[in-house]
């Protein structure tokens, strides 16, 4: 009689078992993608309209919009305690002042190219000449304008939280009455800033409320990776309520506008940025491999400041960047980098409405597009899509407003691609800086990708003996900023 002993080894690997990529986060986005496209067009040729949804519609509608809202509860807490915690980190470092400079200065460079591209792109396209696109619309919302962004600058309440109401009236004579609450990332931003300078300047006496914000940084981060880690799931209501909604159709009345916009996108993306990577000596596929989970989640999210969680995670834990800089820099990108949404965009679209109202631009307007948005690219945030900095450079140019209600309808199909090269850019910056200060772990940078850079910091520790090793890097990356000599 013979027996049949089972090592440990094969005892475990009974049963069907996944392949190790199948767990992946960028192959349950791309699942989801897939997933949500499938059913949004089932949803659309089954009758679901935006306004009247079916079953399914609306089922997708709601898991899109519940998902979003989990993003969106947590960025005030995150914004606020994530710049002043970064101010904090950075009273140790002998050349603050030099980091801050070089990374507002990074932006407006790229920002410049980007805008440049666009502009390029605008007049070798002709995307508004000889559309025979109808004017459909009015946009009747208030212009944008330097004075009105300067006094938006200015909080009314300790958040920067506004409330609105609606009341509406049935055919019944039944009243209901709504009140929505809204944030001004920007306002949000202003009033971190100032308290995270103010902790500074009081000095010793500051430190336990500084710890306190440390540790409510720490338990909000918590929150966010279990937010991030149903993303997948989110994808598919996000991307089947888009294709639902606004179908494939949507884009075939302005197909050369939206063309020209993701030329430019690719562009920046799969150009400029990896020939920045490149002639600072760094791999472009190191760079896009660790960048890419949050690109993906910008494009189905649309919102940079909803990805900025993930943003900020695979900035420090992929691409290398000290914990201490990046928690000043990536927080400072989500809200004023916008390659996409104001660089890219705005230029374009000023010169689509240009072409289609028949008005000609001069060289001097050209120069003011590029000013407008670079220096504008702040007045994007807190808003949702581009409107604000479109009706911003219009305005500027004294082209009409009416153009904008053109290019509404198509707004989040572009939304999604002007996102995700703003994010990119907003974890480039960061690591270009980090690189010409040499402050950047660039072993950390070329490790080898597992596809889980926002894992639980508990449960990487447990099952990975290396995860130890980079937090002890990570540790490591915040000594030698703090060590850093201008």
């Amino acid at each position: 009689m013979s027996t049949q002993t089972r090592t440990p080894e094969s005892a475990g690997k009974t049963g069907f078992q996944l392949p190790k990529w199948a767990g992946s986060f960028g192959f349950q986005i791309i699942a989801a993608l897939l997933v949500g496209l499938g059913l949004g067009l089932l949803a659309k040729y089954t009758g679901s309209t935006k306004t009247a949804p079916n079953g399914l519609g609306a089922t997708l509608q709601t898991i899109g919009s519940s998902y979003v809202s989990l993003l969106q509860t947590a960025v005030v807490p995150l914004i606020f305690t994530a710049v002043v915690s970064s101010i904090s980190n950075l009273r140790q470092v002998s050349n603050a002042a030099k980091l801050a400079w070089n990374t507002l200065l990074w932006f407006a460079i790229t920002s410049l190219v980007a805008v440049l591209i666009g502009i390029g792109l605008g007049v070798l396209l002709q995307p508004g000449a000889n559309t025979g696109i109808t004017e459909e619309a009015k946009y009747s919302g208030k212009s944008g304008d330097w004075w009105s962004f300067l006094v938006g600058l200015f909080p009314k309440n300790f958040l920067g939280l506004g409330a609105s109401s609606t009341v509406t009236e049935s055919a019944n004579a039944a009243t209901t009455v709504s009140t929505s609450v809204s944030f001004n990332v920007l306002q949000i931003l202003v009033i971190a800033i100032a308290v995270g300078v103010a902790a500074l300047k009081v000095g010793k006496a500051a430190e336990p409320f500084l710890n306190l914000n440390a540790s409510a940084l720490a338990v909000i981060q918590k929150v966010l990776w279990w937010i991030i880690r149903i993303a997948p799931l989110g994808t598919v209501g996000l991307i089947g309520n888009a294709v639902a909604v606004y179908g494939w159709d949507t884009i075939g009345s302005l197909g050369k506008f939206t063309f020209a916009i993701y030329v430019g996108l690719a562009l920046v993306l799969f150009v400029v940025y990896p020939v920045l990577v490149r002639t600072h000596g760094l791999s472009v596929k190191q760079y896009f491999s660790g960048v890419w989970p949050a690109v993906q989640l910008a494009f189905v999210s649309r919102s940079s400041v909803g990805t900025l969680p993930l943003t900020q995670r695979v900035t420090e834990r992929s691409l290398g960047v000290p914990r201490a800089y990046a928690s000043f820099a990536v927080p400072l990108g989500a809200t004023t980098k916008m390659d996409g949404c104001a660089a890219i965009y705005p230029a374009i679209s000023a010169i689509f409405v240009a072409q289609f109202f028949g008005i000609q631009l001069d060289f001097s307007q050209y120069l003011l597009i590029a000013l407008v948005s670079v220096l504008g690219s702040a007045a994007t945030a807190g808003t949702t899509g581009a409107v604000v900095m479109l009706t911003l450079t219009l305005s500027t140019l004294g082209l009409p407003l009416a153009g904008v209600g053109l290019l509404l309808a198509i707004d989040p199909i572009l939304d999604m691609g002007r996102t995700a090269v703003n994010v990119a850019g907003q974890a480039l910056v960061p690591t270009i800086v980090a690189k010409r200060q040499g402050i950047l772990d660039e072993a950390l940078y070329n490790a080898p990708r597992n596809g889980t850079p926002f894992v639980d910091d508990d449960a990487e520790a447990a099952t990975d003996p290396s995860a130890s090793d980079a937090g002890a890097a990570s540790g490591a990356n915040d000594r030698e900023l703090a060590d850093a000599k201008a």
